[in-house]
């Protein structure tokens, strides 16, 4: 069978250990992105099975209908809103969930909130610019962090925070509140209180028709000039164009911020990038080399187990 994996932007996959899996088989592997989806669909035309790269790549029946061989695509990780299974029964193709882990995505927001609250970044590019401590940060100890979605990485950040002598706070669902009280964490009284108290708002909620544009403008002005947003979960959570906006008004007075509406981002005048009181990095929550072994070794075995007749981990079973 032929074996497609797009957007491979780092041309790192073939160094994996895990691609040894696919050492008998017909590996193309795709480094560019491609957004026009006829011209994705001509590259992707003979590929019996799809590996896709967490969510980069959407898959809907206008692309399914293009592609006649394809019999499975098999997720890195979960399946996600890039994904849709009621089409891809339709056209009988099957998807294998993979497996994933909080831990790269935690430690990345973790830094994220590190680098925001002590301005490292910018105190970098002084130094390099010849400039010697050009501003003053904060810490952590003492801080209120205010989590907004208590799953595995908000638990993490939780642990993280506790550690670094800060208090937390959650908001979320009625579940979320309560299994942090059970933990020794604060629940807010109000998502007002949340977002007026917290000197940290960090967002760990899964992207669907219900968050889509969950946090809204009015909750971003009632952060603390001196508060800090921290966004690695999805761009798509925040009110189109709010988070911008109220930035350049001073509430919130910073922003760590890793996922974009469109990515990649290759525009060097992109408008996040030259705000002094933003630090951006270019999605790097998963991307993590024992991450990529974890999840591109799930959705290899996926692969060959369906190649070899006994499919497993199959989210819509009734294709089979």
């Amino acid at each position: 069978m032929k074996i497609a994996i797009p957007d491979d932007y780092q041309n790192i996959i073939r160094s994996l250990d895990c691609f040894k899996l696919l050492a008998s088989q017909d590996v193309i592997i795709l480094h560019q992105t491609e957004k026009d989806p006829a011209l994705l669909a001509e590259k992707l035309k003979d590929a019996d099975i799809l590996v896709l790269t967490r969510e980069r790549t959407k898959i809907n029946e206008a692309l399914l209908e293009k592609l006649p061989h394809l019999k499975l695509i098999s997720q890195t990780g979960k399946i996600a809103a890039h994904l849709d299974l009621a089409a891809c029964t339709k056209y009988k193709v099957a998807v294998a969930e993979g497996i994933g882990s909080p831990v790269a995505p935690a430690e990345l927001t973790w830094i994220l909130i590190m680098n925001t609250l002590r301005q490292i970044p910018a105190a970098i590019e002084g130094m390099k610019n010849g400039r010697w401590q050009i501003n003053i940060g904060s810490t952590v100890h003492g801080k209120t962090i205010g989590i907004w979605g208590y799953g595995k990485i908000g638990k993490m950040i939780a642990g993280y925070a506790k550690a670094f002598g800060a208090r937390v706070l959650v908001w979320g669902s009625d579940t979320s509140r309560e299994n942090a009280v059970k933990d020794g964490y604060e629940k807010a009284a109000t998502r007002e209180d949340f977002f007026q108290n917290a000197d940290v708002i960090t967002l760990h909620l899964r992207l669907n028709d219900s968050t889509t544009g969950i946090v809204k403008e009015t909750d971003l002005s009632l952060m603390k000039p001196t508060a800090v947003l921290i966004n690695t979960s999805r761009a798509e959570l925040i009110e189109k164009g709010a988070l911008l906006k109220c930035l350049k008004k001073g509430r919130p007075g910073f922003a760590g911020i890793d996922v974009y509406e469109e990515e990649p981002v290759y525009d060097t005048a992109f408008e996040w990038l030259h705000m002094p009181n933003v630090v951006c990095t270019p999605h790097l929550g998963y991307v993590e080399k024992d991450s990529y072994e974890l999840y591109f070794g799930k959705a290899f075995e996926n692969v060959m187990s369906f190649i070899n007749g006994h499919p497993i981990n199959i989210a819509n079973p009734s294709v089979l």
